[in-house]
């Protein structure tokens, strides 16, 4: 699978606990029909529509963890049209960029404060 889109950063914090509060944050979304997470290798995925799969993964690094959020396409029907409709969705691939973006500076707040994020 090729990613439709591909961001990574990294947070000032241990990557267990920088694990432990994405997979928390993620697992407690309203809409959340297919989720999987795997803390031993710092995983967590979610999936839904008919053709959305977005996975994180934590990795040690020296500046503390680093966070890698991949959207794929994952339709059984109508596959081609995704990457031909998201070209559509005016400012996709930014928006993605921008969520990544606000969820690395909360959760580097977050863990600096010792709160929960949301």
């Amino acid at each position: 699978m090729k990613p439709l889109a591909e961001v990574a950063g990294v947070v000032p914090a241990p990557a267990d606990e920088v694990f432990a509060r994405i997979a928390g944050t993620l697992r407690e979304q309203p809409y959340n029909p297919r989720f999987e997470v795997d803390a031993e290798r710092r995983f967590v995925a979610q999936q839904g529509g008919w053709w959305y799969r977005g996975e994180y993964t934590v990795e040690e690094d020296p500046a503390g963890a680093r966070v890698t959020h991949r959207v794929y396409n994952v339709a059984s029907h109508g596959r081609w049209a995704v990457p031909l409709a998201n070209r559509f969705f005016v400012g996709f691939a930014e928006r993605t960029r921008e969520d990544f973006v606000r969820m690395m500076e909360d959760l580097a707040l977050a863990v600096g404060e010792g709160r929960t994020l949301g």
